[in-house]
């Protein structure tokens, strides 16, 4: 990827978002694992990029969280380099999280021109910045504001019979896919629910162990993964639309599983869920790399969603797939980080 792209011409060039921002963060991860300090120089050579002298987004949209996300990247670049200018850029984005449009019930929406939604993608765009930012910063409202939102769209969203979340929830149940009695998506995309024990685990790297809130997050990953569980391939791997495996248009998504065994291996090392889990993540991780291929010397990694909305079964599995996305290789990166840290306890 770093021969592919300089770092300031990763897409969508110039614009702070979430695509390069799940990327990086994986990258970072590996950065602290191996102290290879190209990895750390071309994350901040693409923040750089995207900020002016006092910490102001170039090409940014304060109307959707997706534009959020990239600001976990300010957190490890402050701490090393001191520059001032990353703390600014903080300042200017937690009040665009705490100011977000709401809900009657104070869940976000996920964009301004989806108004009245909550997408599971949101709490992965504003929590783990919230959360960090509340640690880092003496700010525990954002404490409060993480767990409200996990616990909201748990309830918005989770179907009892399955454990699975559905993609979103439409409060004015307006949109075509949204049930009228319930608000609620048809289908359990797999990338969108693959988002929420990644972000609620990061949260918890930061939340005060006597917050009243953490009994509760920490029970949501464990019954939101157990549940996942129950929906694995026997390759390994889990599906573009999660419980519909059996149907042949279905098909085995990557960007998903990396997720679902990066907060399986995460979950078990902070003692969320015992050591027996470690089997379904070292599956998870295992069907992912029987899957890449290579070219020359260039990995890739196929099978991934491209960015998608909402919709119905056919709306899923009829999506594009890609090679070597920044979805799909922010997840791998994010999974192997998992693995290692997990593994070589």
């Amino acid at each position: 990827m770093m021969r592919r792209f300089e770092a300031e011409q990763l897409p969508p060039e110039g614009h702070f978002h979430y695509h390069q921002g799940v990327f990086l963060s994986g990258m970072l991860k590996i950065w602290q694992l191996t102290g290879e300090e190209r990895y750390f120089d071309y994350a901040k050579t693409w923040v750089d990029a995207c900020l002016d002298e006092e910490g102001r987004p170039k090409d940014f949209n304060k109307g959707q969280l997706d534009d959020i996300q990239p600001g976990i990247l300010l957190f490890p670049l402050l701490e090393k380099t001191g520059n001032e200018k990353y703390r600014k850029a903080l300042e200017i984005l937690l009040p665009v999280v705490r100011d977000f449009p709401r809900c009657k019930d104070g869940g976000f929406w996920h964009k301004e021109w989806f108004p009245r939604q909550m997408w599971l993608d949101g709490l992965y765009m504003a929590g783990p910045i919230s959360a960090e930012y509340a640690s880092r910063f003496a700010h525990p409202e954002y404490f409060d504001l993480c767990a409200q939102q996990a616990f909201l769209m748990r309830e918005k969203t989770e179907d009892v019979r399955t454990g699975l979340w559905y993609h979103a929830w439409d409060e004015s149940r307006k949109e075509e896919w949204a049930d009228p009695e319930t608000g609620r998506s048809p289908e359990f995309w797999g990338r969108s629910i693959g988002w929420v024990p990644v972000a609620v685990l990061d949260e918890l790297d930061f939340f005060p162990e006597d917050h009243p809130a953490v009994p509760g997050l920490r029970q949501l990953v464990v019954d939101l993964l157990t549940a996942v569980c129950r929906y694995q391939s026997s390759d390994g791997r889990w599906y573009q639309v999660v419980d519909q495996g059996s149907r042949e248009d279905d098909w085995l998504e990557n960007s998903c599983s990396c997720l679902y065994a990066a907060a399986l291996f995460k979950a078990v090392r902070k003692g969320l869920l015992p050591e027996s889990y470690l089997e379904p993540a070292k599956r998870g991780y295992e069907g992912v790399i029987r899957s890449l291929e290579w070219e020359e010397n260039d990995l890739l990694l196929g099978q991934v969603c491209i960015g998608t909305g909402v919709g119905d079964y056919m709306h899923y599995v009829d999506r594009p797939v890609s090679v070597n996305d920044l979805h799909g290789m922010g997840a791998f990166l994010i999974m192997c980080a998992e693995c290692e840290m997990t593994c070589r306890r």
